[in-house]
C-alpha cells in the first residue's frame, strides 16, 4: 500500500465580532464599540450630559430653560388695572339702587322714630332683591367684559375681577344708603308724631355684597371652562 496523505485539521471557527450591548437610555448616544451613553463635545451631535462623565443628558436644566414663568409682570398690572375699573361701577350702582328700591311708608313716633306699616314692611326683602339683582347683573357683564380682554386672561384676571367687584359692591351698598337717604330727608324732618312718611329704602344685611363677585367670577370660569385651550386662547388673534 502507497504512503496516503495525513488528514487536513479541521477548521478554527472565524472570531465571532463582540456583542455591543443595547442602549440603556434610548435618546442617547452609545460610544462606538462600548455600548454606553457618551457625552460628546459641542457640535458632535452627542447630547450634553448632565453631570461631567456621568453619561446622563441634561433634561433638568433643559426643562428650566424652555418653562415659561407662570406670572409676569405684565399680568400683574393687568390684575390691578381690571380691579381698579371694576370697582368704580358701585358709585353708579348704588345710585341705580337708590331711585329702584322702593321706600316704605311709616308711622312717626313720639319719641321721632319710624315704625313701618303692615303692608309696607315687605319692601325691606325688595330693597335686599333689587340690590342682589343688581349685582348679578354687574358681576355677568363685568366677567364677559374681562373674558374679553384676551391678552389678559389667567388667574390673576379672575382674581382681579373678583376684588374689584367685592369693592364695587361694598361701594354700591355705602354710596346707595347714602343717595336714598338723600331723596326723603324733607318729608321726615318736618313730620310730627302720628304722621306717616316715606322712609328711605334700606339693607338689612351687608352679606348681599357677595353676589357680584360670585356672579362675575362663575361667568368668566364658564367662559374659561368652554374655551378648553391650555392657554386660554391668549395668542390667539
Amino acid at each position: 500500500m502507497g504512503d496516503q496523505p495525513d488528514p487536513a485539521p479541521p477548521a478554527e471557527p472565524a472570531p465571532r465580532p463582540p456583542a455591543v450591548p443595547a442602549n440603556p437610555m434610548p435618546g442617547t448616544a452609545v460610544a462606538p464599540g462600548s455600548g454606553f451613553p457618551d457625552s460628546g463635545p459641542p457640535g458632535s451631535g452627542l447630547p450634553d450630559s448632565g453631570l461631567p462623565g456621568s453619561g446622563l443628558p441634561d433634561t433638568v436644566g433643559l426643562a428650566r430653560r424652555r418653562r415659561a414663568p407662570a406670572v409676569t409682570r405684565a399680568d400683574l398690572v393687568g390684575a390691578l388695572s381690571i380691579a381698579s375699573l371694576v370697582s368704580l361701577l358701585g358709585v353708579p350702582l348704588g345710585w341705580l339702587w337708590s331711585r329702584l328700591a322702593p321706600p316704605q311708608l311709616s308711622l312717626v313716633q313720639d319719641d321721632g322714630s319710624l315704625v313701618p306699616l303692615p303692608t309696607e314692611s315687605q319692601h325691606r326683602f325688595d330693597d335686599l332683591a333689587t340690590f342682589v339683582l343688581l349685582g348679578a347683573v354687574a358681576g355677568v357683564l363685568a366677567g364677559v367684559a374681562v373674558w374679553l380682554m384676551r391678552r389678559r386672561r389667567g388667574p390673576l384676571a379672575v382674581l382681579g375681577l373678583a376684588a374689584g367687584s367685592l369693592v364695587a359692591a361694598w361701594l354700591a351698598a355705602r354710596t346707595g344708603l347714602s343717595f336714598a337717604e338723600g331723596r326723603y330727608p324733607s318729608a321726615i324732618a318736618g313730620a310730627a308724631a302720628g304722621d306717616v312718611v316715606a322712609a328711605p329704602p334700606r339693607l338689612d344685611s351687608m352679606w348681599v355684597i357677595i353676589v357680584q363677585p360670585l356672579a362675575a367670577a362663575i361667568a368668566y370660569g364658564t367662559a374659561a371652562a368652554a374655551n378648553g385651550l391650555d392657554d386660554l386662547g391668549r395668542r390667539r388673534s
